[in-house]
């Protein structure tokens, strides 16, 4: 009998399970719009019906023991997710207790999508035998896990971490948490969009991002061409890897890690993002850190990554009993 646990990733867009197992290996996986259900509730049994239909897909025997969940603006104490600008729904939404009611008790254990991707990293990924490292993930926000003697920083409350709301200008930038200036409104995806449209919108340098209509500019499209040599893309991933590398100093002046990881949308540009990075946050550390911590790309695979991380949750919450088969099953 194979034990799996069940890894979901939710974002404002997709919401995507899997059924993993203890190495990592995804034996099933699909994504439903997580848009489409307007009231939350409708939603949870969406989800615990595609939990349901990917294990019915599978042919050999198994149990699935737990379920691991990584939201945005989630809460590891509560279980809760609480106002997620990038989601529906508002207010707190106590989605942990909810599925696991649905699935007469088994446990599912809910964070932040940030938190899951660095517990994936320790559990799967290049912080393998680590125990004081920082994750970032810079996808449509930035969102940071950092583990602190090998364990994660929940804080008192549940919401330490929160690394993409530090503020770096304090005129800037319109955030969605309602200030000005938080750094994920210049190191994500959106960060790189505006910052290309201000480029473009105050030179008269040529630039094929000019050929591209604002509704279908993206970090990814960018970053294709900033590949080919284009000077304006080009400038833009330098001025977010500077903005990024002084902010990750600064981070390690309070932390201390032994390594940063990058992971997400952004990072999948790979040295166009990294060597910016690197480079400003060598320039601006403290002479006590220099060249003491490592600036990585996170080594899981990009698609892969937020799933495995809510995988490596489950895993987590189910290793606090040595008797996995003792638990609660869903069937």
């Amino acid at each position: 009998m194979k034990n799996l646990v069940a890894g979901v990733d939710i974002d404002g867009v997709l919401t995507t399970c899997a059924l993993v197992d203890e190495f990592g290996k995804i034996y099933a996986k699909d994504s439903f719009p997580t848009a489409d259900y307007k009231e939350f509730k409708n939603y949870v049994a969406r989800l615990k019906d595609e939990i349901l239909r990917l294990s019915h897909t599978l042919d050999i025997p198994h149990n699935v023991l737990a379920v691991g969940i990584g939201a945005p603006n989630s809460n590891y104490y509560t279980g809760e997710i609480e106002n997620a600008t990038n989601l529906i729904w508002k207010g707190k939404l106590p989605l942990g207790q909810r599925l696991s009611d649905m699935f007469d008790g088994i446990p599912v254990v809910v964070t932040n999508d940030a938190n899951a991707a660095a517990i994936g990293e320790m559990i799967y990924g290049g912080a393998k035998g680590m125990k004081d490292f920082v994750v970032i993930t810079l996808g449509t926000g930035l969102g940071s896990g950092i583990v602190v003697n090998g364990n994660v920083l929940y804080g008192h409350d549940g919401y330490a971490g929160e690394v993409g709301h530090i503020i770096i200008n304090k005129n800037g930038r319109q955030c969605g948490c309602g200030r000005k200036g938080c750094l994920e409104c210049y190191a994500s995806s959106k960060g790189l969009k505006a910052t290309a449209i201000e480029l473009l919108q105050t030179s008269d340098a040529p630039s094929k991002l000019r050929n591209i209509p604002a509704g279908e500019l993206s970090s990814k499209e960018i970053a294709k061409v900033a590949k080919s040599g284009d000077s304006i893309a080009r400038k833009v991933f330098d001025i977010t890897g500077e903005i990024l590398g002084e902010a990750l100093a600064n981070l390690v002046t309070v932390s201390a890690p032994q390594a940063i990881f990058l992971c997400g949308g952004v990072a999948n540009a790979k040295n166009l993002i990294l060597t910016p990075v690197k480079r400003a946050m060598e320039k601006n550390i403290l002479p006590l850190w220099k060249g003491k911590v490592k600036l990585e790309l996170s080594s899981l695979e990009y698609e892969n990554a937020p799933i495995l991380g809510a995988a490596a949750l489950a895993i987590k919450e189910i290793e606090k009993d040595n008797n996995l088969t003792a638990r609660r099953k869903i069937f």
